[in-house]
């Protein structure tokens, strides 16, 4: 069985689309779906109450960038509210996390580089210090 060549046109159809806690992910660039080597993207719609916890990517670097709703983002110990058109850069292997700020579904789009590297794509830092204490159990 043959594996079919990348997309250079990816539709709404050819969405990779995969579940998670904080919401689904609906993948429009990656390995396995397109050629692109530096780029990935993908489209998150976060529910209220929701949040990526702290986090890293060891080899990639981030743009986040909000398409509706209220982000809280975080970049190692700084956060910000983010609305829609704003953008939070994350260079690699800094601990970072985005939290649904609002009421509504929070929908971002998150470009990550390079898109084939060696290693964990993520690893969670949510339970360790500093990063379990920055935010208050309400907030969570």
């Amino acid at each position: 069985m043959s594996t079919p060549d990348p997309l250079r046109f990816v539709t709404a159809a050819d969405a990779v689309v995969e579940p998670s806690p904080w919401g689904p992910h609906d993948w429009l660039s990656r390995a396995g779906l397109t050629a692109a080597e530096r780029l990935m993207l993908v489209r998150v719609t976060m529910p209220p109450g929701r949040g990526h916890a702290f986090h890293r990517h060891p080899a990639m670097e981030e743009i986040i960038y909000v398409v509706s709703g209220r982000a809280e983002q975080w970049v190692d110990r700084e956060s910000r509210l983010l609305g829609p058109g704003e953008v939070a850069h994350i260079p690699a292997d800094v601990v970072h996390g985005t939290y649904n700020a609002g009421d509504g579904d929070l929908v971002f789009l998150a470009i990550l580089s390079p898109a084939v590297f060696d290693g964990p794509a993520l690893v969670d830092v949510s339970g360790d210090a500093p990063w379990n204490s920055l935010r208050t159990p309400a907030a969570r």
